[in-house]
């Protein structure tokens, strides 16, 4: 037995000899070589899907997480150490942050699905849940909203992948509609031609779908007009509110009563103390 085989037998560290340890380095250098070419083989094949470029991050982060943690089982198994105490510990342990954990872990979850579905992007206006607002921020466990009055609003991503949600902006045009009433001494052909006029002072408007004015409903002291217009989301809150004071105007401009619902009160004199009255 020469030297050399005598020193690989019977040296090393604790119950692992040189030659274990031989064997374990140049596992590992294995190892690492075939990590590199599978992250290199997914870089590219993740970036000519359409996944978020967030998702592709998060991915690959994970994936080179779950490598080198079998690649470090990997070289203590080739160092002759049991890893089935370990692998047991590991398990148990996984399963107990996974318990402590589940709302995160639903949250991040529900972030890799928004992250991966794109109901909306940043910049978009939704509601969700009766809370309404322009998407701010999307991270794996939150999403952050600002509301019209200026207020951060933060929603969990486990909720707001199984709630309904309502996107504001992803069409690129929304529909304005408002409602307005006329007495009913006002013809209708007249209350129309203001309804018009007004439209026709409200800039942004869009020309595809067109504008409408129809009567909608008779109430117990007005007619009901539903005016219905076109424009892009990011002139929706600006015509409306233009459209109302359009409307006013030219209600005026046309001598069209806005009628309002109101009490007309009768003063009947009692005809006994009349009667009375009388007889003296």
């Amino acid at each position: 037995m020469t030297f050399l085989e005598l020193t690989t037998k019977h040296i090393g560290i604790g119950s692992a000899t040189v030659g274990d340890l031989f064997s374990a380095i140049l596992t590992l250098l294995v190892c690492l070589l075939v990590i590199h070419l599978i992250v290199r083989v997914l870089h590219r094949v993740l970036a000519r899907s359409k996944l978020d470029a967030r998702v592709q991050k998060y991915v690959m982060r994970a994936i080179k997480l779950l490598l080198y943690l079998l690649t470090a089982l990997i070289v203590v198994d080739s160092l002759g150490i049991r890893i089935t105490s370990l692998v047991a510990l590991v398990s148990i342990g996984s399963l107990g942050v996974t318990l402590a954990a589940e709302d995160i872990l639903g949250n991040v979850a529900g972030g890799f699905v928004i992250l991966a579905s794109r109901p909306f992007t940043i910049g978009d206006f939704i509601e969700v849940s009766g809370t309404s607002g322009t998407v701010e921020e999307i991270t794996l466990n939150h999403t952050k909203l600002v509301t019209l009055d200026g207020l951060m609003v933060m929603i969990p991503n486990k909720s707001l992948a199984s709630s309904k949600m309502t996107n504001y902006t992803t069409l690129g045009h929304r529909r304005v509609e408002q409602k307005v009433s006329a007495s009913y001494d006002a013809p209708t052909e007249t209350v129309k031609a203001a309804c018009r006029k007004a439209l026709e002072m409200t800039p942004n408007l869009l020309q595809e779908p067109g504008s409408t004015v129809f009567l909608s409903s008779y109430g117990s002291s007005s007619i009901e007009y539903c005016v219905f217009c076109w424009c892009d989301s990011a002139y929706y809150w600006a015509v409306c509110c233009t459209l109302r004071e359009n409307l006013r105007e030219a209600f005026a401009e046309f001598n069209v009563e806005m009628s309002y619902d109101h009490l007309n009160v009768h003063v009947v004199e009692d005809r006994t103390k009349s009667a009375g009255r009388n007889v003296d």
